[in-house]
């Protein structure tokens, strides 16, 4: 069975290996070999292994056989004669009914907060892969803006120069491109060294997954809408909101096992002895009741307390959670409606300078103003073309959460775990 869980854990995603890859995303079935391989999430799985060896000793119980055995030599003085004798024993407590069922009930408790745990781990790794690609994406999109910028400065330099030797300009404005031509070269250098360390934490986390040669800018679709059934959805895919129902759960049996162990178990044993060399053979039983004391009682009243504490941690998880969903849903649909602000502003200021640029080709316009112009106009595009990523990795974080972007397989079924079920504490 433990054999069993080890190979669902980590092979997850296996019936979402036909799944449609998205163009701006790495193939799903490589996320899901990355994802498995991620010490987090091995580390998760392991822990599902442990909680089934749990389960496993729990409902093979605390007590074993006991194997006990004495020698002994007896010297009878009036007769002056010695004789050896043995007594062999065989003794083992007994559990309670009762206490068997509760120890396998607390066991698949154990596993089931194990396997949340587990999806828990595998979505935040997925997270974090998200955010480390986008983040690669990112960085690299801007030094690819700024390498376009560069090449656009550098003939601009170059038709200064000209105008110069021709006469038709004064020696400033070659002066003045070079500097804005070296300023952005300054910050290509910078973007691309940001890129090479964004890949840098990408493969080191990920090494499955091969970097582009260039991002893969997707145009951003809308998010869903703040509607109660996305919040539902949400709410019912949260590893970490299922964590914390799963442990309260079990808290409430560890409570209730504790207090059925005010009672004691019995010890049953029995006792065969050889006298006066075998002339005298003895058999007997023992019963050994252990009396209850206040120790009992006592470890009975902190599990019970912390049924409460787990309850509190639930609801206060609940409020944290739902939090958190919103803000996602919020910053999804506040990413896209700045990408559609910015990419318009991004044309605009595209086409004025490119209107500003012939007027100064042909000795109509001032080189100051094209230059502001240029500038505004190439941070307006580097904005949008971040916009547009933000848009896009916002959006995919909602899928992820949902369980509509590399959902993973092989953990215990949400609905059971009561998460929008009242008075489930």
């Amino acid at each position: 069975m433990k054999y069993a869980y080890a190979t669902l854990f980590f092979l997850p995603l296996i019936s979402h290996a036909g799944a449609v890859d998205f163009a701006d995303l790495p193939p799903t079935v490589v996320v899901a070999q990355a994802l498995a391989q991620h010490p987090m999430v091995k580390a998760a799985a392991a822990g599902v292994s442990v909680a089934q060896a749990s389960k496993d000793r729990l409902v093979a119980g605390p007590h074993e056989f006991t194997l006990s055995m004495e020698g002994q030599r007896r010297r009878d003085m009036p007769l002056d004669v010695s004789y050896n004798e043995q007594i062999v024993g065989l003794e083992r407590g007994i559990r309670l009914p009762g206490k068997g069922a509760a120890d396998a009930a607390l066991g698949q408790a154990g596993i089931t907060q194990a396997e949340y745990v587990y999806g828990d781990a595998h979505h935040e790794t997925s997270r974090l892969l998200l955010k480390s690609w986008f983040t690669w994406q990112r960085e690299q999109a801007t030094a690819q803006e700024w390498q376009a910028q560069v090449s656009i400065l550098r003939r601009q330099h170059e038709v200064a120069k000209k105008r110069v030797t021709l006469g038709d300009a004064a020696r400033l404005e070659a002066l003045q491109a070079e500097a804005q031509l070296t300023q952005a070269e300054a910050q290509q250098a910078q973007a691309e060294t940001t890129a090479r360390l964004a890949a840098n934490e990408f493969t080191r986390q990920f090494p499955g997954i091969a970097l582009p040669a260039a991002p893969q800018l997707g145009k951003p679709q809308p998010p869903p809408a703040m509607s109660d059934a996305w919040l539902e959805k949400l709410l019912v895919h949260n590893h970490e909101l299922l964590t914390a129902v799963a442990a309260s759960r079990r808290q409430q049996l560890v409570a209730q096992r504790s207090d059925a162990e005010r009672l004691p178990d019995p010890t049953l044993g029995v006792k065969v002895s050889r006298e006066r060399d075998g002339q005298e053979r003895l058999l007997g039983l023992q019963l050994i009741i252990p009396l209850p004391g206040a120790g009992r009682a006592a470890a009975s009243r902190v599990e019970l307390a912390g049924v409460d504490v787990a309850a509190a941690h639930e609801a206060q998880m609940k409020i944290k959670v739902d939090t958190e969903i919103r803000r996602t849903l919020i910053e999804a649909q506040a990413a896209y409606a700045q990408w559609e602000r910015l990419t318009a502003v991004a044309a605009r200021m595209t086409e004025n300078t490119q209107l500003l640029d012939k007027a100064w080709r042909l000795g109509e316009g001032q080189f100051a103003e094209l230059q502001f112009a240029r500038r505004q106009a190439g941070e307006a595009q580097l904005a949008a073309v971040r916009a547009q990523l933000d848009a896009n990795e916002t959006r995919y974080k909602v899928l992820l959460d949902a369980h509509e972007l590399w959902a993973q397989d092989g953990h215990a079924d949400e609905d059971e775990a009561g998460v929008n079920k009242p008075g489930a504490h």
